[in-house]
C-alpha cells in the first residue's frame, strides 16, 4: 500500500479558486517525481458563490476517487487588498481542503512564496518562471494556456521537495522551549 511507503505515493495539488481551480498529479516512486496529469476547472459560468462551492467540493472529490492520491497539498490563501477575494479563496480552499479530508487524506497547506522558493529558487518569480521550471524538472511538452494547472503541479512538487528526505527540511525540526533550541543548535549560540 502506498500511504505506508513513502517513497511511493501520489500528490494531488491544488490551487484552489471560485473562477478557476488548478490540479497537479505527481507520482514519486523512490527520489524520482513522474507528472500524472495536470489541468483546470472553470467555475467562471457557474451562477452563484455557493454553488461553486459545491461544485468545487465535488469535482475535488472526483478528482481524488479518479487520482486516489496519498497525500493532498494546497495553495493558502495570501493577504491581499481585497478582502472579498481573500475570504472567497479561503472558502474555496477550506471546501477542497473538506474533500480531502472527507476521504482521510493528509493535507498540507503552502505559501505562494515557500512554493516558488521550492521550484525557483526564489520566492518571488514570476508564474511563467515557475511553469518553465517545472516543464523543465518534470519533462513535459507544452505549458498550459492557464497557468493554474502548473501552479497547482507547484504546489504538489513543493511538497514533496519539502518530504524527501526526513529531517532535511528544517520545518521538520521543531523546539518546545529554548533549551531544547539550545542543545540542538550549539553552534548557534554565544557566550554573552
Amino acid at each position: 500500500m502506498r500511504q505506508e511507503n513513502k517513497t511511493d505515493r501520489i500528490i494531488l495539488g491544488i490551487d484552489p479558486g471560485t473562477n478557476v481551480m488548478g490540479y497537479g498529479v505527481i507520482h514519486i516512486k523512490g527520489v524520482d517525481a513522474k507528472l500524472i496529469h495536470m489541468d483546470i476547472i472553470s467555475f467562471k459560468k457557474t451562477p452563484t458563490h455557493t454553488i461553486k462551492l459545491k461544485s468545487i467540493f465535488e469535482e475535488t472529490s472526483l478528482i481524488i476517487e479518479k487520482y486516489r492520491p496519498d497525500e493532498v497539498a494546497l495553495e493558502a490563501p495570501f493577504f491581499g487588498k481585497n478582502v472579498q477575494s481573500m475570504l472567497k479563496l479561503g472558502r474555496a480552499q477550506g471546501i477542497s481542503m473538506a474533500a480531502a479530508l472527507h476521504r482521510n487524506l493528509p493535507v498540507f497547506e503552502y505559501s505562494p512564496r515557500k512554493i516558488k522558493q521550492s521550484i525557483t529558487g526564489k520566492g518571488t518569480s514570476s508564474k511563467e518562471q515557475v511553469a518553465i521550471m517545472l516543464q523543465r524538472i518534470l519533462v513535459f511538452e507544452s505549458i498550459p494556456k492557464l497557468l493554474d494547472a502548473t501552479d497547482a503541479l507547484a504546489v504538489a512538487m513543493c511538497h514533496y521537495f519539502q518530504n524527501r528526505m526526513p529531517g532535511s527540511n528544517k520545518a521538520d525540526k521543531k523546539y518546545n522551549s529554548w533549551e531544547t533550541f539550545i542543545t540542538n543548535n550549539p553552534n548557534k549560540v554565544s557566550g554573552l
